[in-house]
């Protein structure tokens, strides 16, 4: 029994030796390399604090650095601000003695102009005590008060005045009438003499002649489609009434209705009427318009005898013979004008050939006014320009009805020569509302007159009678107020030719016998 737990206690105890054996070498093994573990983590620790301590002084550096690069451009620019507040100083100071020494000399003038008031002041009162005592004296000798001697005073210089201002307006415009007169009727009848124009009055519908009454049906056809495509292409309205082999074509446009008389007439003698053929004679028609325009204009030039002219202008020329202003030919109104122009040119002594060429172009916005916005003055100065003519001209064009100031004799003959155009007889129709119109203008402009008791437009408004109260109007007042009157009528009314202003004051003395 003893020999079997000898040898077990003895193996336990020899395990237990070995075991807490174990346990030393691996506490020691565990030590160890705790040991080693902590001595590099302070080796990491003071490596770490040395290069902190690294970054700290290179942070400190740069930051010594960047204050003292920061502390010079303070330092810099505060020298600079000083020095300019030293220069601003210095120029206040400067303004400050200028100031002083301008304030100093208004004292000085002031003092020598109080000064002088004064003694102004006392001699103001010297004066007027001499007048008010003159005054009296004055008084005294007339037997009349201030008052009373002023408006006597007054009352005889009006009179006076009044009397020799109405005297010398009669002479000076008696004297220049005449001698006006006797210029302008030399220069007006030798131009007119030798100018003649034809004038034809123009309608808004042409008449076609058929050769007999079967060739409605013809220009009609099939359901109407034959004159349908005719009014299509054209614009222009084909009336086929009772009236015996006539057609008649109604359109405000006098091209397309010329357009549609030559291809109508066309179709009437080729037969053949059908709608690929009627558009084929009016773009032939057409054609034809064009270079008739264009010729018409060519011989426009030849007849004024001018040249140089631009093609487009020449072609709008010829255009404007379609045109009708009152009746009266735009074409053959230009040529007119064109030709009293340098008509009147050459009796003043300007240069012809600019007068007729202005006369010419003078209406040439007319060609256009139907299609662009704007007055025919406006566009016919566009025109020019735009096609180069030469200032004078150019001006002539914009004057020609006042809307621009003349700056040439050549634009003032040109107003003239168009106003003889227009105002002579037979040359235009005016309508019968603006011709009672006028008249009715004419008559409430003389009767707004203080003094007038009536007034009577005469001679189709080329002449205007007015009555007045001879005891509000004197003989004086009399030509003043005819003068007020035609400056009037000038600026408030449009009117071909001249009115004739007549003030008349009739005194009559009435009495009975019983």
């Amino acid at each position: 029994m003893s020999q079997v737990i000898i040898p077990i206690l003895t193996g336990i105890i020899v395990a237990a030796i070995t075991w807490f054996a174990a346990i030393q070498y691996r506490q020691k093994k565990y030590e160890a390399k705790i040991g080693s573990a902590e001595e590099r983590s302070r080796e990491i620790i003071d490596e770490a604090l040395k290069v902190a301590e690294t970054k700290k002084r290179e942070a400190l550096l740069e930051a010594k650095e960047e204050s003292l690069k920061t502390k010079n451009e303070l330092e810099k620019e505060t020298k600079e601000r000083r020095a300019e507040l030293q220069r601003y100083e210095r120029r206040v100071l400067s303004k400050e003695e200028n100031l002083d020494k301008k304030a100093e000399a208004m004292e000085k003038r002031e003092a020598g102009m109080n000064a002088k008031e004064e003694s102004l002041r006392r001699k103001t009162a010297e004066v007027e005590a001499l007048y008010e005592k003159g005054m009296q004296e004055l008084e005294k000798i007339s037997g009349l008060t201030s008052e009373q001697a002023k408006e006597y005073l007054l009352r005889s210089v009006e009179e006076e005045v009044k009397h020799d201002t109405a005297k010398l307006i009669k002479d000076l415009e008696t004297k220049a009438k005449e001698e006006a007169d006797k210029k302008a009727k030399d220069y007006v009848v030798t131009a007119i003499q030798r100018c003649a124009a034809d004038h034809v009055a123009e309608t808004t519908v042409s008449v076609v002649q058929l050769p007999n009454d079967e060739m409605k049906g013809r220009i009609i056809g099939r359901e109407g489609r034959n004159i349908r495509t005719l009014e299509t292409l054209t614009g222009v309205e084909l009336i086929i009434d009772d009236t015996p082999e006539a057609v008649v074509l109604s359109g405000f446009d006098p091209i397309r209705r010329e357009v549609a008389r030559i291809a109508l007439e066309r179709l009437i003698v080729d037969g053949r009427i059908h709608p690929a053929r009627i558009e084929e004679m009016v773009e032939k028609a057409q054609k034809e318009v064009e270079t008739m325009m264009r010729e018409e204009g060519e011989a426009a030039l030849l007849e004024v005898g001018i040249h140089g002219i631009h093609p487009e202008l020449v072609k709008l020329l010829g255009k404007m013979k379609f045109r009708t202003s009152y009746g009266q030919n735009a074409l053959k109104h230009s040529i007119e004008v064109a030709q009293l122009a340098g008509l009147l040119a050459a009796e003043v002594g300007v240069d012809v050939r600019t007068a007729k060429r202005a006369g010419l172009l003078h209406d040439i916005g007319k060609a256009v006014d139907h299609e662009q916005e704007g007055t025919h003055v406006e566009l016919g100065v566009a025109l020019c320009r735009k096609f180069k003519e030469s200032a004078t001209v150019i001006n002539a064009v914009e004057s020609h009805h006042g809307d621009a100031e003349a700056q040439s004799l050549i634009a003032c003959l040109v107003q003239a020569a168009d106003t003889i155009s227009a105002a002579r007889p037979g040359a235009r129709r005016e309508t019968l509302e603006t011709y009672t119109n006028r008249l009715k203008q004419l008559e409430d402009i003389t009767n707004s007159y203080k003094g007038v008791e009536k007034s009577f437009a005469m001679q189709a408004g080329r002449e205007v009678r007015i009555m007045v109260v001879p005891e509000q109007i004197s003989d004086d007042d009399m030509v003043l107020m005819a003068r007020e009157i035609s400056k009037r009528i000038q600026e408030e009314l449009q009117y071909p030719g001249q009115i004739k202003v007549n003030v008349i004051r009739e005194s009559r003395v009435t009495e009975y016998a019983k």
